[in-house]
């Protein structure tokens, strides 16, 4: 009989509130498929709740409603997954079903309002709390960031959001809202804003369903070159930084224009454009690899951000570190799965 003994498959379990109300009794006969993707970057997290509604006794949610969702397994403790607020309500049919579509962070809001407003002769730091505060919002700024000097910043007809976006990618820096706080830190660290190391996770082949690896050419680009306007001479000058070891024609001047990346933006100052330009080729060097894994029992726990070292693939894949820049889990038919996309620093990756 040992059948009978044999241990049974762990269930996956969540919990669904609406309101503050618990309404997972209500929608587990109906729950057709759940999806959040936690993004990294301002790009909000992104709820998907897919019902059935075959019986056409379920009624249409207002836009606005905030849903807080909890995933993992049962017998154990779930992982909150933070709140949402729902922004689109899709019906379709036949079957008819009821999808809820839901953002971290409400971006109809202030977030994308148009204003003016100049810095002059400030921090990063008191830039980041001016935004945050009228947004209503708590500001957590990574201390190395929070003391660069910003000469002068111009928001020109630009909401917050965009200004927001725009830092980040010059301070090649993470920036997004989760839980009512705007998170303001280096990209690719593994650490939190605080500057707290975090734990890295490892996970071997037999823990995951499928994975794809690819690597690009680091000599796309050697370098990358930002301008700025010189006010003493009023001339457009240039900076560039990358690969010092690069290949060069000798019958050039500088390098081959395929080969540096230009911004299109021109700074204020030679310390931005050069702030900027160092910014963008981390970035380029970060994307030079990407592995992609999806782990058959989900892990709620994951997080973008996280250091992740693997086992059982190629050495070029297992020797390098990675971090996750962007994370899925879905909750449907196929039990509780998690899609992971990481990138790896191109000095990590082994040629």
């Amino acid at each position: 009989m040992p059948a009978l003994f044999a241990q049974q498959p762990p269930r996956p379990a969540y919990r669904i509130e609406v309101a503050g109300r618990d309404i997972t009794p209500l929608v587990d006969a109906r729950l057709v498929d759940l999806v959040l993707t936690d993004n990294r970057g301002f790009d909000a997290d992104q709820l998907d709740i897919t019902l059935d509604d075959s019986d056409g006794a379920l009624e249409l949610p207002p836009r606005g409603a905030r849903v807080r969702v909890a995933l993992g397994w049962a017998g154990q403790a779930l992982e909150d997954k933070g709140e949402y607020v729902v922004d689109e309500v899709e019906h379709s049919g036949a079957p008819d079903k009821l999808t809820l579509r839901a953002r971290s962070a409400d971006l109809r809001g202030s977030f994308t309002t148009r204003r003016e407003q100049s810095w002059h002769a400030t921090t990063l730091g008191d830039i980041l709390r001016t935004l945050a505060g009228r947004n209503q919002v708590q500001a957590v700024i990574a201390d190395t960031l929070a003391a660069q000097a910003i000469a002068h910043l111009d928001q020109t007809d630009e909401s917050d959001a965009n200004l927001l976006t725009r830092l980040a990618r010059d301070f090649d820096a993470i920036a997004t809202i989760k839980d009512g706080r705007l998170l303001f830190m280096p990209a690719g660290q593994a650490a939190t804003a605080s500057g707290q190391p975090l734990p890295p996770v490892t996970l071997t082949r037999s823990s995951g369903d499928s994975h794809r690896f690819a690597v690009a050419d680091r000599g796309a680009y050697t370098g990358v070159k930002a301008y700025w306007h010189d006010t003493r001479t009023g001339k457009k000058e240039e900076v560039q930084v990358g690969n010092d070891e690069a290949p060069a024609d000798p019958e050039a001047t500088e390098p081959s224009a395929g080969n540096v990346k230009t911004l299109r933006h021109t700074y204020a100052s030679k310390q931005s454009a050069e702030r900027a330009a160092r910014a963008e080729w981390q970035r380029l060097q970060r994307g030079v690899a990407e592995f992609s894994l999806t782990l058959a029992h989900g892990r709620p726990e994951l997080m973008p951000e996280l250091p992740v070292r693997v086992q059982g693939f190629k050495p070029q894949i297992d020797d390098a570190a990675w971090l996750i820049a962007r994370i899925t889990h879905r909750l449907g038919a196929g039990g509780l799965t998690t899609v992971m996309e990481l990138e790896v620093l191109a000095k990590e990756l082994p040629g």
